[in-house]
C-alpha cells in the first residue's frame, strides 16, 4: 500500500484516500486507482462504470442514492474543488443518518470512498469543477432515490460562502426529508 494513504472516518466504511504523487519540473504522475493497493486497504470490489461531470460555482448535486441497486463509489475531482458529502443510510448502523464531508480538489488529489447504502452529494466551491467517480453497479434511472440537501435532521454543514447563489436541479429540489425517507420503509 505504498502508493496510497488511507484515512478512516468517524463513520465506519467511509475512507479518504490520498495517492502518492511523483512530481518534478515537468509536472506530476500518480496512479488514480490500483486494484492491489485498494484491496490491501480493504476496498476489494469490481468497479463496472466510470462517470465524469462538469459543474460551475454554486452547483449543489445531491443527496442521491440507488434504491434497489446500491453502488459503492470512489470519487475524486479532476479540476477545481468541491465539498463532498456522504450520509449513512445503512439500517442498524451506529451512525445511521449521520453525514461526513471532505474537500476534494485537483490540488489535494484526495479521493473519497463511499460504500453502498449512503446518500451522496457535493457543492462546487471553485469557478468550475470536473468530478470523476467509479461505481460498482450500473446506473438504473428508474432506481433513483434522494434526500433533501438541506434536511434539518441530517444537518449537513455545507460551506456556503457569503453571496454564493446555489444552483440546484428541479429534481434535487423535490427530494423529501429524512423523516419521510424513514416513514417510507
Amino acid at each position: 500500500m505504498g502508493k496510497i494513504t488511507v484515512e478512516t472516518c468517524e463513520i465506519e466504511g467511509l475512507k479518504v484516500i490520498t495517492p502518492q504523487v511523483f512530481g518534478d519540473e515537468r509536472g506530476y504522475f500518480m496512479e488514480t486507482y490500483n486494484y492491489n493497493d485498494y484491496k490491501e486497504a480493504g476496498i476489494d470490489m469490481e468497479f463496472v462504470q466510470d462517470n465524469q461531470s462538469a459543474s460551475k460555482y454554486g452547483v449543489l448535486r445531491g443527496l442521491h442514492f440507488q434504491i434497489n441497486y446500491p453502488q459503492d463509489k470512489l470519487v475524486r475531482v479532476v479540476s477545481g474543488e468541491v465539498f463532498d458529502v456522504a450520509v449513512d443510510l445503512r439500517e442498524g448502523s451506529a451512525t445511521y443518518g449521520k453525514w461526513y464531508g471532505v474537500v476534494l480538489s485537483a490540488e489535494n488529489k484526495k479521493q473519497f470512498f463511499i460504500p453502498k447504502n449512503f446518500a451522496h452529494g457535493f457543492l462546487v466551491l471553485s469557478e468550475n469543477a470536473e468530478f470523476a467517480y467509479k461505481c460498482t453497479d450500473f446506473y438504473h434511472p428508474n432506481d433513483e432515490g434522494g434526500l433533501a440537501w438541506n434536511d434539518a435532521e441530517i444537518g449537513v454543514q455545507w460551506p456556503i460562502k457569503e453571496g454564493m447563489e446555489l444552483i440546484i436541479s428541479d429534481k434535487d429540489q423535490k427530494w423529501g426529508s429524512f423523516a419521510e425517507y424513514n416513514s417510507g420503509k
